[in-house]
């Protein structure tokens, strides 16, 4: 492909997953593979008093059954606390634990032998309410109890005094990444002890460094490569059948697959923390915060996952992009027995910006202000000092994108469709064509909200990315190739990538070789870094390529006639060109590996919060038109609207596609999205029952994208994916709000808030 940076080229993906030609990770295969399935709790607590297989061994066409007894080494893991066994050991923390595993010929019979399993359990009171996690009378589901982290932050006064105050108490629903592709993988033994793993992820390198730990192998025996993938969201930073595939095929010594099923898909993977969240705003009568208290509570599930960042997210920005000069924030995420929760996009600041954005609504009306001029009264700015200490240094341009998207054009108001008068076209109304209303109850309400982020890895984290670019001749033109462990999540970076190789060699021919561990690793496509740290080391390798080119030509045709490379060419100061990379080159390849490290980060200190703990931060604003039927719980949203400053749109066409979709995801959690957990137990675990944005719920999305650019970061680019998800949000529930004088203060908004049954 050839393109540059600021520019929108075809993605190579594109037109194979149209015509439905893409291969996914369920998609692989190889001759003589079996097939993995996975043995599940029927509980959310028990203990396990025995496990028998032999009726399971005895189905003709069965290969292995495996418990953790046939786990050769670490019987754990997890991202940052190793508590989540590969398979239950003595006991099950939560309702679809995997708690052993088989191998057959068909998908068909290894789903039959899982079922013949017969596992023997000493059901348990469950524990499921995160605030009854925290006291003493509850059974501790961990050895180092029930808390994996508290987050304290004690910024300023902590006695400080305001004119006005006012409180709330906000819910924020279980939500899932609902990812098209559910969890697939390929492992193949490579015959001399090691195996090959077919994955799709969202970080190679650390999945391998669990799998060899859990395998009782080296590094370099385990050896994965990204598969096709159909979305992420954070639902795959965790291991799910990973270690699964990769026992099932070094027990057998024949390829081995496991898919998920959609039900099965909703245990195997993580979801977005529910949270409980109490907050206290105090304020002048001028409209300035004076302080914030809040107490977040978010249930973290069985297992810890990443659920120490999240809290970290939670408390860190929990008085949103606005200064206030005093701060008592206490923040804990616990261990229950409902199903684990990790990274979800936006993690930490979803759940705090429909607190604190709510807040904001309930400051200006106390304080009798419009709600924009109050956020912008408070609005972060370059220099501001956050609650955790850390300075912004940056643009920070929050005031100016509230501006933006308070002054877009409003949508039209709800009007007949013109044939007959009073008529009203259905397809705009709340319910839409089901003729549930012609508008009797329906009002229109429009909300704002302003969210931000960290961008990368924080407190204190190694993040880099490495990257490795060569430049050689294929049959008479110059290509370059370009090598990173990057995983490809849907967000397009196999384009960037591309471009940014582009730009740098001025090149035609670009290819990107798939990710995998053969190359160092490139951290986690999460936390929308992606583009900013591997972008960064695909930059470094490609200008070391570009100098050993420039210092090659010089040598040949004199020390000022290279100035760079443009066209396929060394081209002068003048843009003349001095010699074609064909002929300079000849046979000769140039290759360059690079590692990427941005700016180290501190930990948040563990009495006060203060810490420098973040790399860089992202910002946007929403404003959501909708109608509502007052009559019936009802919701439409008529229009998103949004102004975000991505730093620079390397590539402006997946900046829009971004956009777009962190609205969809959050208008999902707003108004639809949530997984039904009672005593334990998903109600809900498929696309019938749980409820997504379709096509019809999506409004039209007006989009102001600013390019301000970041000094310290490459070409000034701001990570972008996250914060779309953030403030959408909260802007409808704001605007759902101002339809209903309802409080609203749990979401999903549901039926039954907007119309309390009598």
């Amino acid at each position: 492909m050839s393109a540059r940076v600021g520019e929108s080229p075809r993605r190579p993906d594109g037109p194979p997953k149209v015509r439905g030609e893409f291969a996914y990770s369920s998609d692989l295969k190889v001759d003589g593979m079996l097939w993995g399935a996975t043995v599940r709790s029927p509980h959310p607590y028990a203990r396990i008093v025995s496990v028998d297989p032999s009726a399971a061994l005895s189905l003709p066409g069965v290969h292995a059954v495996l418990t953790h007894e046939d786990v050769p080494g670490r019987k754990v893991y997890g991202l940052e606390i190793q508590d989540q066994p590969v398979l239950a050991i003595d006991v099950v923390r939560y309702w679809g634990e995997a708690v052993a595993l088989v191998a057959a010929d068909s998908p068909e019979r290894a789903r039959r032998a899982a079922k013949l399993v017969r596992v023997e359990y000493e059901v348990l009171e469950p524990l499921t309410d995160p605030e009854l996690a925290l006291t003493d009378a509850a059974p501790r589901l961990h050895p180092d109890g029930n808390v994996t982290r508290h987050v304290k932050i004690r910024h300023g006064d902590q006695d400080v005094k305001a004119d006005v105050v006012v409180r709330g108490e906000y819910e924020v629903g279980m939500q899932d990444q609902a990812p098209l592709g559910p969890e697939a993988g390929l492992a193949i033994p490579d015959g001399e002890g090691g195996v090959d793993l077919h994955i799709a992820t969202q970080w190679l390198h650390v999945d391998r460094d669990q799998l060899a730990d859990c395998l009782a192998l080296p590094p370099e025996k385990v050896r994965l490569t990204m598969a096709g993938i159909g979305g992420a969201f954070g639902a795959r930073e965790d291991l799910s059948m990973q270690a699964h595939a990769c026992l099932l095929a070094l027990r057998t010594g024949r390829p081995v697959k496991i898919s998920y099923s959609r039900p099965e898909s909703f245990v195997g993977h993580v979801h977005r923390h529910p949270g409980k969240l109490v907050y206290e705003h105090g304020a002048t009568r001028e409209g300035k915060l004076v302080y914030i208290k809040a107490r977040v509570v978010l249930d973290g599930g069985a297992y810890a996952s990443s659920s120490t960042a999240v809290i970290a997210n939670a408390c860190s920005f929990a008085a949103g992009p606005y200064e206030c000069p005093n701060a008592t924030i206490d923040g804990w995420v616990v261990y229950t027995n409902n199903p684990p929760c990790g990274a979800m996009r936006g993690f930490g600041s979803v759940q705090n910006c429909y607190a604190h954005e709510a807040q904001m609504d309930r400051l200006a009306a106390e304080l009798g202000m419009d709600p924009v001029e109050l956020r912008m009264r408070n609005a972060l700015h370059t220099g501001s000092r956050q609650i955790t200490g850390q300075a912004v240094e940056g643009p920070a341009p929050v005031a100016e994108l509230l501006e933006r998207v308070r002054a877009m054009p409003l949508p039209a108001p709800l009007s007949p469709r013109g044939r007959g008068a009073g008529e009203i076209d259905l397809t705009q109304m709340p319910g839409g064509v089901s003729n549930t209303t012609h508008g009797e109850g329906v009002r229109r309400g429009v909300g704002y909200a302003v969210g931000f982020k960290n961008i990368g890895y924080s407190e204190g984290f190694n993040d880099y990315s490495t990257a490795r670019v060569r430049l050689s001749i294929v049959n008479g033109r110059p290509r370059a190739e370009v090598h990173t462990a990057a995983a490809e999540v849907g967000q397009g970076l196999v384009t960037v990538q591309a471009q940014i190789a582009g730009t740098e060699l001025g090149v035609s021919d670009v290819v990107v070789l798939n990710a995998d561990t053969q190359v160092g690793s490139a951290g986690s496509s999460s936390a929308s870094r992606q583009t900013y740290i591997t972008g960064g080391a695909v930059k470094a390798a490609s200008e070391a390529v570009r100098e050993r080119v420039l210092a090659l030509a010089r040598s040949e045709m004199g020390k000022s006639a290279a100035e760079r490379l443009e066209g396929d060419a060394v081209v002068s100061a003048k843009g003349e060109v001095v010699v074609t990379l064909a002929t300079l080159l000849g046979d000769e390849v140039i290759d360059e590996t690079r590692e990427f490290r941005p700016r180290r980060t501190q930990r948040l200190d563990p009495e006060t919060g203060q810490a420098n703990a973040h790399l860089q931060y992202a910002f946007a604003a929403h404003r959501a038109v909708v109608d509502v039927d007052t009559e019936l719980g009802l919701v439409k949203v008529v229009e998103l609207a949004t102004a975000q400053d991505v730093g620079k749109a390397i590539n402006p066409q997946a900046v829009e596609g971004q956009l777009e979709g962190g609205a969809a995801q959050g208008l999902g959690l707003a108004v639809m999205e949530e997984i039904q957990v009672k005593d334990g137990v998903i109600r809900n675990p498929s696309f019938t029952d749980y409820l997504l944005p379709t096509i019809l719920d999506m409004p039209p999305l007006r989009m102001d994208v600013l390019e301000l650019g970041d000094p310290l970061s490459p070409y000034g680019l701001k990570g972008v994916g996250e914060p779309p998800t953030i403030s959408s949000g909260p802007a409808i529930v704001a605007a759902i709000r101002a339809a209903t004088g309802r409080p609203l203060t749990r979401v999903p908004v549901r039926p039954h808030d907007i119309v309390p049954p009598e």
